[in-house]
């Protein structure tokens, strides 16, 4: 009889590799129709991929757009915590840019660090986004990571067109240990309810708007209260702001009569009502922190979400 596989899986990169892209392919199509159960752990577990051979607990890390803040710090600091617990680490880089970041080269110095101390340590490269880029420029990314890191395994994959997933699925459980099986098979994630309700929010607005802004977007619910319609249906009042550090930015968000807002919350109600099985009041206010990226308070709010003790 096949002995049961189980263990951690860090996903490691930048906001624009499509860690997220590539964390919903990986788990198909559960968590955006799964209501979400709290349970408390070290980190943030984003994903919990069961099957009859193995389980996969994917703890996924905040990604990062620029390094000159102290909200970088923040979360290369949470990268690396999460490489810690990880019995395997997806480095996950975009096919489509020019070269390595400091990000990048920071992670692979730590995940050096890491494998020296534990042996045991299985780490995977996965270039992404490669339905952008030629073939010989794949080769090259290849090579490029090669010659930073020993890597057990390099994969290039298109999430965005799931090419590739299932070659990730078969390099994890071949490297992961045998375990047990630490959640049930109707438990796919550890975040809260506002945890996910504040994703899609900020995930529509990562898809409506094209511009660079939405990497200094943070969106924190206010207010998430249940309660009964006139005619005694079930309803959720949620009030939500998006954070912004530019007044300008704040216009293209709101947009031309307010249009741009009002086909977030559209799209982000929609997603939210599908979850939570009820009717959804969602309110959107936009509101200028020009230094957030920077500020003690916000980041305080951002390591209690991602750097789980």
């Amino acid at each position: 009889m096949k002995e049961f596989k189980s263990g951690y899986v860090s996903i490691v990169g930048e906001t624009n590799a499509g860690k997220s892209t590539l964390l919903n392919g990986l788990m198909g199509e559960k968590l955006a129709i799964v209501s979400p159960k709290v349970q408390t752990t070290r980190n943030n577990i984003k994903g919990i991929y069961t099957d009859e051979n193995k389980q996969i607990i994917f703890i996924d890390t905040p990604g990062i757009h620029k390094v000159n803040s102290k909200l970088s710090s923040v979360m290369i600091d949470s990268a690396i915590t999460s490489i810690k617990d990880a019995n395997i680490v997806l480095f996950v880089v975009a096919g489509n840019k020019k070269s390595l970041s400091v990000f990048d080269y920071n992670v692979l110095k730590k995940l050096k660090e890491a494998k020296e101390k534990n042996k045991n340590l299985h780490i995977i490269g996965i270039i992404n986004k490669i339905d952008r880029i030629k073939k010989e420029i794949i080769i090259e990314k290849i090579k490029e990571l090669n010659d930073e890191l020993e890597f057990d395994y390099i994969i290039p994959v298109s999430a965005m067109l799931r090419e590739g997933i299932s070659d990730i699925l078969k390099r994890i459980e071949e490297l992961l240990p045998n375990g047990p099986k630490y959640y049930s098979e109707d438990e796919y994630t550890d975040q809260t309810v506002r945890e996910m309700c504040e994703e899609i929010i900020r995930g529509k607005a990562l898809k409506l708007l094209n511009q660079e802004i939405p990497h200094g977007l943070y969106v924190e619910i206010e207010s998430f209260k249940e309660a009964k319609t006139k005619k005694g249906e079930d309803i959720v009042n949620i009030e939500t702001v998006i954070y912004t550090k530019k007044s300008t930015h704040k216009g293209i968000i709101v947009g031309k009569n307010g249009e741009m807002l009002k086909r977030i919350g559209s799209y982000a109600r929609a997603d939210i009502e599908r979850m939570l099985e009820k009717k959804v009041n969602l309110q959107i206010w936009v509101k200028v922190r020009k230094n957030w990226l920077d500020n003690d308070l916000f980041l305080n709010r951002f390591k209690k979400k991602w750097v789980k003790k």
